[in-house]
């Protein structure tokens, strides 16, 4: 018989309870993350909730926080959620988020990526995520000014993580990346 912890139950029942919110505001629940001092615990250890969410597009980080004070307020209301106070968080994921599901890639397209593939002998491919389909991402790849396009198969990567990155795209790697004129406008003036 396994015993769960009472912070992963209670992350397990947060998640039920917010996941229809956010769908509500047009949002993916990434994540929930509860960290409970358990009876014994040293009395300064901080009770804290929280809650990653995205979706398609800009985040607006006056719906997040609406979206804070809705999911607060449902927390509150639910009787099996401890009354204890606790810090309440909820933003979106950082750039160093692994990028695991065909919706990280679609929301990552033209931004810098760098792949470590399954192969073990294989090196890391760093480039901009580029079209998606079924089963295979596109990696536009800039090795000093020679622009490619590499297609590489989901299931062969290990782990792809958003880079942070100050370089501005050029238009080909943009093109390449599947935007159009208007998209890649709004990409080298720093609004996408």
């Amino acid at each position: 018989m396994q015993i769960t912890p009472p912070s992963q139950t209670l992350a397990a029942h947060i998640t039920t309870l917010v996941e229809p919110v956010a769908a509500a505001h047009g949002y993916d629940l990434e994540g929930v993350s509860v960290r409970w001092p358990e009876p014994g615990d040293r009395s300064d250890v901080r009770r804290e909730v929280t809650i990653t969410v995205d979706r398609d597009g800009a985040n607006d980080l006056d719906e997040i926080a609406a979206l804070s004070r809705e999911i607060s307020t449902v927390l509150d209301a639910d009787p099996d959620v401890p009354g204890e106070p606790y810090e309440l968080e909820v933003g979106s994921p950082g750039v160093d988020r692994p990028l695991t599901t065909a919706r990280h890639w679609r929301r990552a397209c033209g931004r810098k990526v760098a792949v470590d593939l399954a192969d073990q002998d294989a090196p890391r491919v760093t480039g901009r995520a580029g079209a998606l389909d079924d089963d295979t991402v596109t990696l536009v790849i800039n090795e000093r000014g020679r622009i490619h396009s590499r297609t590489i198969e989901l299931a062969s990567i290990a782990k792809a993580v958003v880079q942070v990155d100050f370089s501005l795209p050029s238009v080909r790697e943009l093109e390449l990346c599947g935007f159009d004129e208007e998209q890649i406008a709004e990409r080298r003036q720093g609004r996408g």
